[in-house]
């Protein structure tokens, strides 16, 4: 059956919102899942690892299969996977049964993560892919953000098993609504002769320097938000002393900053392009993160100023991800799902590793926040600017 555009646009978005709530409206049950489960901490925090882990792998997958088999097959298959999974979630006894299922979770919940940004490749031209890319992206940028919300007041429910109760209405909704609506846009004539083929892209992808200087730009953006997700609480509540409800409307910020910057770029992309569009996060990045690396050398920092530069990095990391992204697809249109796989995957990945670093780094105080912050932002910047001069156009390796 035939759905409007705009209505398509919209269950694709929610399904690359997959990721995300699954990752933080998972956080604020740690504590309570570990009394319940009687398991150590750290086994209960290895779920938001695994989970990690699986939607990496299962990204690398997927995309290649997309391209040898068709989009919707390899979509609908990932997503009834992950029911599947959330319902073993939903259902675990132990700690043990839980990370297996998280694990699993996450391959299958890969295929929504990083197929509906494909399916927008094929659907449409670069300077529309962008514009709807950064609709995307913003719906990504709020669930990261917001997530954390949801999951607190899913936990008002019985237990922790409601926040799995949530994500199963939500991906039963989501599957029904793709099987309905969401057509194969990957026709036989275009895909890869063999999977073994498709996989090998991922060798054609990684040597052409122009393509890993997008996929770094958008994930070293990514990961420094995700730095900044990780050590905020501690920064802002144990340091800075801000109440909890304080913290809630700083975060708030950023959420109001993202929503902002993301309809500038959908409304002007078109007219400028992509590079054009990344060139102005990029610029906004560079001023964030030279201000916090200087912050971040005071010996008595200030909150105002903190507070500011953290919102004007995070606002720019869903425009950075769309126009890398749209830019990074019109370089591969014969293996687009697994260009999107590198791309997403790697994102979530150097999200991952910033997190880890941040925390590794901890000292009690703002520093750590905002040099690691301060480095992904010069290198997204720095990856940029290679792709304005030229200086990796048409290069390989």
């Amino acid at each position: 059956m035939s759905i409007h555009p705009n209505r398509l646009i919209v269950l694709l978005a929610a399904l690359v919102a997959f990721a995300p709530l699954s990752i933080d409206t998972y956080l604020p049950s740690l504590p309570m899942i570990a009394s319940d489960l009687a398991a150590d901490p750290s086994r209960v925090q290895l779920t938001i690892g695994i989970f990690l882990v699986g939607l990496c792998v299962g990204m690398l997958v997927h995309g290649p299969c997309s391209d040898r088999f068709g989009r919707r097959p390899v979509l609908l298959w990932g997503m009834a996977l992950y029911l599947l999974a959330t319902v073993g979630c939903l259902l675990a006894q132990s700690v043990e049964a839980l990370i297996v299922w998280r694990l699993l979770q996450g391959l299958g919940g890969a295929a929504a993560a990083v197929l509906a940004r494909t399916i927008v490749r094929d659907l449409f031209s670069l300077g529309e892919a962008a514009r709807t890319l950064s609709l995307m992206h913003l719906v990504t940028m709020l669930a990261t953000l917001v997530a954390p919300l949801i999951g607190s007041v899913l936990m008002q429910w019985p237990s922790w098993r409601s926040i799995f109760v949530g994500l199963l209405v939500f991906a039963a909704v989501c599957l029904l609504a793709s099987v309905r609506y969401i057509p194969e846009t990957h026709p036989l004539e275009r895909r890869a002769g063999s999977l073994v083929s498709a996989l090998l892209a991922y060798g054609q992808i990684a040597r052409s320097a122009e393509a890993l200087a997008y996929i770094l730009c958008m994930g070293l953006s990514f990961g420094g938000m995700f730095a900044f997700i990780t050590a905020s609480p501690y920064v802002y509540i144990d340091y800075f002393q801000v109440s909890p409800q304080g913290y809630a409307w700083l975060f708030a910020l950023n959420i109001l900053g993202v929503i902002v910057v993301t309809l500038v770029n959908a409304r002007l992309v078109g007219r400028h392009g992509p590079l054009a569009m990344l060139g102005a996060g990029a610029a906004l990045v560079s001023v964030a993160a030279l201000g916090l690396g200087i912050v971040g050398s005071l010996a008595t920092p200030s909150l105002p100023v903190v507070v500011a530069l953290i919102v004007i990095y995070v606002s720019v990391t869903g425009l950075m991800g769309a126009n890398c992204v749209a830019s990074l697809l019109r370089l591969f249109p014969a293996n687009a799902g697994a260009a999107a796989a590198l791309a997403v995957a790697s994102q979530f990945a150097l999200g991952a590793a910033f997190s880890v670093l941040v925390a590794a780094l901890a000292d009690g105080s703002p520093r750590p926040m905002c040099w690691v912050i301060a480095a992904a932002g010069a290198g997204s910047a720095l990856c940029y600017l290679g792709l304005r001069r030229g200086w990796w156009a048409g290069a390989s390796r």
